[in-house]
């Protein structure tokens, strides 16, 4: 038999591993991020979303900045300036330019009215002379204001009545449940009407009208939400160490919760701005000299053959929010999921 020759190994190639490297060996190299950072960064990923909310924020600070960078009163009438078209100094693209055309002929109206040479309404002025752009900043702040009472209102009735009527449960989750099915039963419209026979037509009507009922889906949601997780594993070890129903909501339940609230409100935002919009239309909303989108849509339509800007511009201003708000929703909700694929 043949030998079998040994080798041998030469020690300088080997190095002996340290102990902080033997550790640095099983770290993990991508920094943890809590739940809100990892949806953060989700969102960031969708283009549609991140533009939706860049838009609505860059709107949001202009309309609630209207009183000091609107280029003229709103509510101020001016008899010798009506239906101006709009004029932008520098633009002499026709629309923009201060010209409409009157019989077969284009005229320049500013000229006509012999408007002075300083004075610019950048979207035209309406049948009582009021400068368009300032009221549309002025109503869209109106606007803004329902849909942000609106999400207050969900935050807090919608969210306190769906976590009650969940923990509670029993007979009085019945009871509530029942209040929820009288208010949901009654149109809103007609919720608006009753309110219109106690107080004036206004902001404030309709934020009463929808302190009735505009809450009821998210106390739904909310509800059903509370009742899937309190029986889990780690609400029930709360309840045996002797939490309260009410710590146990607020530290255990509305945390896990808190995704499908922030997408149902931001959905029930443009549902309160449409409700705005159609009540100031039909006439039941707000009333001047205060303004809003719905307003101007109401104002405008009537003269849309011979002054279509007066109706194009709020329409225009309205879908933008309403786009924006619910790709923001749609966003939120692909965010919020932990089971959306990469």
């Amino acid at each position: 038999m043949e030998s079998i020759e040994k080798t041998t190994i030469n020690p300088e190639l080997f190095e002996p591993v340290g102990h902080r490297e033997f550790h640095q060996s099983d770290e993990i190299a991508a920094p943890s991020l809590t739940f809100m950072q990892d949806s953060w960064r989700r969102l960031k990923k969708n283009r549609g979303a991140v533009i939706s909310l860049f838009l609505l924020l860059v709107i949001s600070v202009i309309a609630f900045s209207a009183q000091w960078i609107s280029p003229h009163d709103p509510a101020k009438q001016n008899v010798n300036y009506i239906n101006l078209p709009p004029k932008i100094p520098g633009v002499s693209l026709n629309g923009f330019n201060g010209t409409a055309v009157v019989g077969d002929k284009r005229v320049d109206k500013y000229e006509q009215m012999k408007v002075p040479d300083d004075v610019h309404f950048y979207l035209g002025t309406d049948s009582l002379g009021r400068d368009l752009l300032s009221r549309l900043l002025m109503g869209t702040r109106s606007s803004l204001i329902i849909a942000f009472v609106a999400a207050f209102l969900d935050l807090t009735i919608g969210v306190t009545y769906g976590l009650i009527s969940a923990m509670k449960g029993g007979r009085t989750d019945n009871i509530m449940q029942r209040i929820l099915e009288i208010l949901s039963g009654i149109p809103n419209l007609v919720v608006m009407i009753l309110m219109l026979t106690i107080f004036k037509p206004g902001m404030k009507t309709i934020i009463l009208a929808m302190a009735i009922t505009g809450w009821i889906t998210m106390a739904r949601i909310v509800r059903a939400q509370t009742l899937k997780i309190k029986d889990q594993e780690y609400v029930l070890a709360a309840r045996t160490l002797g939490q309260s129903s009410g710590k146990i909501a607020m530290k255990h339940i509305l945390p896990n919760i808190s995704s499908v609230v922030i997408v149902q409100m931001m959905f029930s935002i443009p549902s309160a701005i449409f409700f705005e919009a159609f009540l100031s239309f039909i006439g039941l909303g707000i009333r001047p000299p205060l303004s809003s989108l719905g307003m101007l849509l109401s104002e405008g339509y009537k003269t849309f053959r011979f002054l279509p800007h007066l109706m194009w511009y709020p329409a225009i201003m309205l879908s933008v929010i309403m786009i924006c708000f619910n790709l923001l929703a749609d966003g939120l909700r692909d965010a919020f999921d932990p089971k959306m694929a990469e």
